[in-house]
């Protein structure tokens, strides 16, 4: 009896050594492909097509160079121009300058690829559906969702259902909303130069607080202290981000019990349970017949309503909530990013500034401005779309391949990144000509089309392009107009000593150190 015993106890520990024994070999050989194996085998297939990188380092990739460099140049603020490629994508400068264009770096054990040429831009954007956004994309993924990260079917029932929110007449329904934010930072600057009618302002917090509280009135007029809540938490989630940049892409980092990592997830929590109750209080007054608001969340949620009712289905509640917050980071950080260059660099081309006012008294006179007006200034819009240029606040666009694909002449395999240069492509003097650097936005006055040297609209992509273009460029782009119309009513503004040119790639493309103006009353 004890014999048998023996023997049972003898095989169950046979059989879970070889059972664990089994999984542990299988993880083991997953972790060697995905570590190294993988790795090589894709570095081995770009370089057959002709691409230069740097050999593969085990998991770090070129990680650390990068981060070395990023570093570096953001140790100081770089000489005043508008060549920034350099300063604000060091790595990428410098791969570039290594093995020219056709090129790729290792993003831990991923390659990503650069693609710069237009026509090839053109097909990747083309094509949303063989180059989709990567489906794991750990910085992205902790800050953003909604749109940005769906895909395929998920993807274009939500942009059918919000679609309504950004049509034109649907902003100009939320242009008082706009006014009103312009006024009130207007009305502060006015009080700052009341003594001797002038100056020295760091525009930029105030400059950031308007995309803010703009997108507060016009996405949320009737939740508009939960709504400034959301954009404050948001905020410091993207600054904790930054400062969890590495951890984010090691396996299980987010479990790392950091004082960071542990305050970003109550944060995440909080952001959660606010827009949760700003949208489901909306949603039963909805119900229960209280008019929607003409603001993005009203139209949204009547929109989908709509959807429900015709189709069966819609955006679940969850989905209402992610979208909800991707309204303030791609709604607050494209905008403010996009103002607060216009204003350095009219404060650089006083010529152009002298124009664009000239233009705006034209139209408006010191009176307030008007929807049908905002058409008519021609050369603010070439001036933002220089900036838009010069300055994009979306420095690269990141694709991936989910199988063999093939782009133009080449085959890409399955599971490379792709990086569209966003930066390096506006700054192309084979693209803009040899004055590409220059703020010269005459190179506008014929449209897009004819500002590229025959390379097509698609070297212009500072909201992206193809069928995901950005939902949000015509509001991003009448904001911005109604900014610096209001602004130039008021006051001129120059550089001031203590300015320090510091443009850095975050999630947009802010000021690292700030923008010391002078301001002068009018």
């Amino acid at each position: 009896m004890v014999a048998a015993v023996g023997k049972l106890v003898i095989a169950i520990i046979v059989v879970v050594i070889l059972r664990w024994g089994w999984k542990l070999l299988r993880w083991g050989w997953k972790l060697l492909n995905w570590a190294w194996l993988n790795p090589k085998k894709l570095e081995k297939a770009l370089r057959e097509q002709g691409y230069k990188g740097n050999s593969y380092k085990l998991l770090k990739g070129d990680l650390i160079e990068l981060a070395t460099m990023v570093k570096e140049v953001r140790s100081k603020p770089m000489p005043i121009s508008h060549d920034i490629s350099s300063h604000v994508l060091p790595y990428d400068h410098h791969i570039f300058n290594k093995y020219g264009k056709k090129t790729y770096i290792w993003f831990g054990p991923t390659p990503r690829v650069y693609v710069a040429d237009p026509e090839l831009i053109k097909e990747i954007l083309s094509r949303p559906n063989e180059f989709q956004r990567p489906q794991h994309e750990p910085l992205r993924d902790s800050v953003i969702g909604g749109l940005v990260v769906s895909e395929g079917h998920k993807w274009a029932k939500h942009r059918h259902i919000i679609n309504p929110a950004f049509h034109l007449e649907s902003i100009k329904g939320m242009l008082s909303a706009i006014c009103l934010s312009c006024s009130e930072m207007i009305k502060k600057w006015e009080v700052l130069t009341a003594g001797s009618g002038m100056a020295e302002v760091d525009v930029w917090p105030y400059i950031d607080n308007l995309a803010g509280d703009v997108i507060s009135r016009a996405a949320f007029s009737s939740s508009y202290e939960e709504a400034q809540s959301i954009f404050s938490i948001q905020k410091e989630q993207m600054d904790l981000a930054l400062q969890l940049l590495f951890i984010f892409y090691l396996p299980g980092g987010r479990f790392i019990p950091t004082k960071a990592n542990k305050r970003f997830n109550e944060n995440r929590h909080k952001l959660q349970t606010l827009a949760r109750g700003i949208v489901e209080k909306r949603k039963k007054a909805i119900e229960t017949g209280e008019a929607s608001n003409n603001d993005l969340l009203g139209i949204l949620l009547e929109s989908n309503s709509k959807e429900f009712k015709d189709q069966g289905d819609g955006m679940s509640i969850e989905d209402v909530i992610e979208e909800c917050k991707l309204f303030y980071i791609a709604g607050s950080e494209t905008t403010s990013s996009l103002i607060i260059w216009t204003m350095v660099c009219l404060s650089l081309h006083q010529e152009w500034q002298h124009k664009a006012r000239e233009e705006i008294l034209e139209v408006f006179g010191t009176q307030e401005l008007h929807f049908e007006g905002l058409k008519h200034l021609k050369i603010v819009t070439m001036i933002l779309n220089e900036v838009l240029r010069l300055y994009p606040p979306a420095t690269l666009v990141l694709r991936a391949t989910h199988k063999e694909t093939k782009l133009g002449a080449m085959m890409l395999p399955s599971g490379v990144n792709i990086i569209i240069p966003v930066l390096r492509v506006h700054h192309d003097p084979e693209i803009w000509g040899e004055d590409a650097t220059e703020f010269k936005p005459e190179r506008f006055s014929e449209g897009i089309a004819n500002a590229t040297q025959g390379k097509g609209s698609c070297a212009f992509m500072p909201f992206g392009g193809g069928p995901r273009i950005c939902i949000g460029q015509n509001f991003a782009m009448i904001e911005a107009k109604v900014t610096i119309a209001k602004i130039l009513q008021r006051f001129s503004f120059e550089l001031s000593p203590s300015y320090k040119h510091s443009p850095f790639a975050v999630f947009s493309l802010p000021p690292q150190f700030g923008a010391h103006l002078i301001l002068h009353a009018i």
